[in-house]
């Protein structure tokens, strides 16, 4: 039995043919790019539910100097004073009121409403005013006194 030269080469794999096609390295590329895909969504997924909401406003009370704010959480917030009137927003959710106060004999108008950027506190009235305001953990809710006199 004699076997020719090109035979033998078309059934050789020496080491200058190239090898025939593995699929293995394709399928490993998928299998751990799926991985990466999956665990990228299940992350976002744990990082939805687990995402604080936005702060709710649950109560207002007036006080003697001003008012008692009461939110879920601390709110962020920014506080500005216009012309002798002081506008406070706060990111946060809530109800709109408004109402009257007469600290030291001087009566201030307040109005809370609800905008896109959050909740507006505005207080105004026929004198400048000047406000203040701390906040403290009580009870598990946030409470923010603000203190309005005059200036």
């Amino acid at each position: 039995m004699r076997v020719t030269d090109s035979e033998n080469d078309r059934h050789s794999t020496a080491a200058g043919d190239p090898a025939p096609r593995d699929p293995l390295p394709r399928l490993r590329r998928r299998f751990f790019g799926s991985l990466v895909l999956i665990g990228l969504l299940v992350g976002a997924m744990i990082g939805r539910v687990t995402a604080p909401g936005p702060v709710q406003l649950l109560r207002v009370e007036p006080a003697t100097d001003g008012l008692q704010l009461w939110f879920d959480r601390e709110p962020p917030l920014y506080g500005q004073d216009v012309d002798g009137a002081v506008g406070m927003l706060f990111q946060a959710q809530g109800n709109s009121g408004d109402g009257r106060l007469d600290p030291g004999g001087m009566n201030v108008a307040w109005r809370l409403q609800t905008t896109e950027k959050g909740l507006l506190l505005h207080f105004v009235a026929t004198r400048p005013l000047a406000a203040e305001w701390e906040g403290e953990k009580r009870d598990g809710d946030w409470a923010l006194k603000v203190r309005v006199a005059p200036r």
